[in-house]
């Protein structure tokens, strides 16, 4: 009964989003347009502004509706690199985990019962090696962020292991749109601020942990 409420309650927030055109706020032209306003709004309570941008990123990444990567760029056009940063960072987290526990609190008993042998591999690879598999994830770019959560909480990771993972593998991209946004007016879309040049920096740092492994999986080996 409580996963069908959690459900229904979930459903009807993504509904209301599209229905309302609720993205039509969550837009970069609707920023630009407003941005003298906003700002000026900002600097006479920044701690209020802070409060409530932190739990609206929160409730977009939770429910896993388009928008957070236009926030990021506004975070860093608000806020700067620095405090745009750490709002996005902990707020991202903190939203994704939601997510990950929707997923895994409404779905992970369907998904099981469907597609159980499947999952039980999965799941063997991530008890293995879990922390890697998500932090490549995280810092290869092409990869949706909430795909990554709500795929992530059909497996048996720990919440704990999922969070701080997370928070560390998405800083690098938290960093870059952040520090874009604080030349926001030159950007017409968040498109052109991934060049190939810097995914394939993502990639290699993505991989940086597995080299690391192995080397001292060898080191380990010729020592024994």
């Amino acid at each position: 009964m409580k996963k069908a409420v959690l459900a229904l309650v979930l459903i009807g927030a993504i509904a209301a989003y599209f229905i309302f055109d609720l993205g039509q706020y969550l837009s970069l032209e609707n920023f630009k347009a407003s941005q003298a306003d906003i700002v000026a709004a900002k600097d006479a309570n920044p701690a209020l502004y802070i409060a409530g941008f932190f739990l609206l990123y929160v409730a977009v990444t939770g429910l896993s509706i388009p928008g957070a990567a236009i926030m990021t760029l506004v975070a860093g056009a608000l806020f700067g690199v620095v405090v745009g940063t750490l709002i996005v960072s902990f707020a991202s987290t903190m939203g994704a985990t939601l997510a990950f526990l929707s997923s895994r609190y409404v779905l992970r008993d369907w998904v099981q019962g469907k597609f159980g042998e499947r999952l039980r591999a999965v799941d063997g690879g991530l008890e293995k090696d879990g922390a890697f598999y998500l932090f490549t994830l995280r810092l290869i770019p092409v990869f949706p962020f909430f795909v990554i959560n709500l795929l992530m909480g059909l497996t048996r990771i720990k919440t704990g292991t999922f969070f701080w993972v997370s928070q560390i593998g998405m800083l690098p991209a938290t960093i870059v749109f952040v520090n874009a946004g604080t030349q926001i007016s030159r950007i017409e879309s968040t498109a052109g601020l991934m060049s190939p040049t810097l995914i394939a920096s993502f990639v290699a740092l993505a991989f940086f942990p597995w080299a690391a492994k192995g080397i001292v999986a060898i080191v380990k080996r010729s020592r024994g």
